[in-house]
């Protein structure tokens, strides 16, 4: 494959390999790349059994963390599908972000694993594995674009939540989860696109030095 193609390609790879990692690890692990995050600006709201006010909560791929008005930070337990409920400051209205809306979050790391698959089959040269890796890139694509639907979904989701609890005034965010998984689905749609040029020029390169071997050889005649 020329490098001009083939180059961009794994860089396009890698770098959304990066991405879909640290967004796979997410909260509780790494507590700055979450998916939504709410700030709340009165109201004194708490989280689950926890009776202490927070200012803040973030919503990750395998869990949730808030920030409690003291500055001491609490996630909850590591799960696929996890569920959140929020009190009001007397703890008699309450809002749930249940776990039918989280458990989709574990496509991150299925796009991840799709990803590195990807990026290995680029890293050869050959014309199979070149349209493999090209197959497999516009698959992690497909899968990232749907964990990003998933994303979307949550946001709207956790942000209707958050209006409906009385007393309570919040202010919901997209986080850097979010856009991340927007990016590793842009640089894969560039990275299939590149592998596949570049495989097409290589056969066209591979044509056109058969057409002129032939015609070498009967100047030679």
């Amino acid at each position: 494959m020329p490098r001009v193609f083939h180059i961009p390609g794994v860089i396009f790879l890698l770098c959304a390999f990066v991405l879909l990692f640290l967004t796979s690890i997410s909260l509780p692990y790494l507590t700055a790349i979450d998916i939504a995050r709410v700030k709340f600006k009165s109201g004194n709201p708490s989280v689950g059994p926890d009776t202490n006010a927070i200012h803040e909560i973030r919503f990750g791929t395998w869990a949730n963390c808030w920030y409690e008005n003291q500055g001491v930070r609490a996630c909850s337990s590591a799960d696929n599908a996890y569920t959140t409920t929020l009190f009001d400051a007397h703890r008699q209205d309450s809002v749930t972000i249940g776990a039918s809306w989280t458990r989709g979050l574990a496509v991150h790391p299925v796009a991840t694993g799709v990803t590195f698959i990807a990026l290995l089959l680029s890293l050869s040269t050959h014309v199979t594995f070149t349209l493999l890796a090209s197959l497999a890139s516009f698959l992690a694509a497909l899968l990232t674009l749907i964990a990003f639907a998933i994303d979307i979904a949550l946001y709207a989701w956790v942000k209707h939540q958050m209006g409906k609890l009385d007393g309570v005034a919040s202010n919901t965010d997209t986080a850097p989860g979010f856009w991340m998984t927007f990016v590793s689905f842009l640089l894969l749609c560039f990275a299939g696109c590149t592998v596949c040029f570049g495989r097409r020029r290589d056969r066209m390169e591979g044509a056109t030095s058969y057409k002129y071997s032939w015609k070498d050889r009967f100047r030679r005649y």
